[in-house]
């Protein structure tokens, strides 16, 4: 039966059930007297019984009616509030958020975003995900509820904040021997075997595209996908590795190494917070981003360097 009933028929019956009189019902439903009385016929036809009786004057419901009236004040109430958005409260949150980025961002910012979101959602689980390219077209299919990588310009289809820009530089352990000249050459540049970070986001290619323009190109000799691991082994030999300058400054706090402007212009790093459009208006996701934005700005490892 449910299936020839319309949610507008059930609320005339409950107002009518309410008033008991068919004008005043039609006045609350914004609708003229013989339209209710129609809907009044059609609801008698439905549930096989006359609903309102006149005693006299007025009139008077049934004991089905009288049934169905305590249903509807139920169905009506739920269904009233069934759109409503329910304040969102961190305390209360059980389930998972997946982040992906670099291992930089790993290493060095992700403790800042888990102390940030867990002081408040103590119930969430959290997981890391090295950051891949072809996740940025399959971000929905990853799984990924949260990323950050670097593009050029704001990537398409997906949402984003920026969160900052930055240049590429020339890494090197001190004791390199383009360690004490003031500047380099795209000579010195490819003079010197090179460590390159394959996890992560694109930090080299811009410098591979300004090489090529003078007819040069260095030689990648050892490719990683962690910092961690390149850094180690730059110390244990005179190799160069071309990476942003807020990662080059961060990486000299651990390791004896120092960083030198590249000899020609590249474009600019600029990274983006990434999620995909269907959490836009999730209270949840909305607020775990806000905590991680917070986090990476609030980061003494971040792009600004502070």
């Amino acid at each position: 039966m449910l299936g020839n009933v319309n949610l507008n028929l059930l609320r005339s019956l409950h107002v009518l059930l309410e008033e008991c009189h068919v004008s005043r019902a039609a006045q609350r439903l914004h609708i003229t007297q013989s339209a209710v009385s129609r809907q009044l016929s059609q609801l008698r036809d439905l549930c096989g019984d006359p609903l309102l009786v006149r005693d006299g004057n007025k009139l008077v419901p049934t004991n089905r009616a009288l049934q169905l009236k305590d249903k509807l004040d139920d169905l009506l109430s739920e269904f009233d509030h069934l759109l409503d958005d329910k304040p969102f409260e961190p305390q209360d949150w059980h389930g998972e958020l997946v982040l992906s980025s670099s291992d930089y961002v790993a290493q060095y910012i992700l403790p800042v975003i888990v102390a940030e979101v867990s002081a408040e959602a103590p119930n969430i689980n959290l997981a890391y995900r090295l950051w891949q390219p072809n996740y940025l077209e399959a971000l929905n299919e990853s799984g990924i509820h949260l990323a950050s990588s670097m593009f050029p310009t704001k990537p398409e289809h997906v949402s984003s904040i920026k969160l900052g820009e930055d240049k590429s530089v020339c890494l090197m352990r001190k004791s390199h021997p383009l360690a004490q000249q003031a500047v380099l050459s795209a000579e010195d540049i490819v003079r010197y075997s090179h460590i390159k970070v394959t996890g992560g986001g694109d930090k080299d290619s811009y410098a591979d595209i300004a090489l090529k323009k003078q007819g040069l190109k260095r030689r990648v000799a050892l490719q990683v996908p962690f910092f961690s691991s390149a850094g180690t082994v730059l110390m244990q030999d005179d190799y160069l590795m071309i990476v942003p300058e807020h990662i080059a400054h961060n990486l000299g706090r651990h390791l004896d190494t120092i960083y030198l402007s590249l000899p020609f212009d590249t474009e600019m790093h600029t990274y983006w917070l990434m999620w995909h459009p269907k959490y836009d208006n999730d209270s949840a996701h909305k607020w775990a981003r806000e905590k991680a934005f917070q986090a990476m700005q609030k980061s003494s490892y971040n792009i600004s360097m502070n």
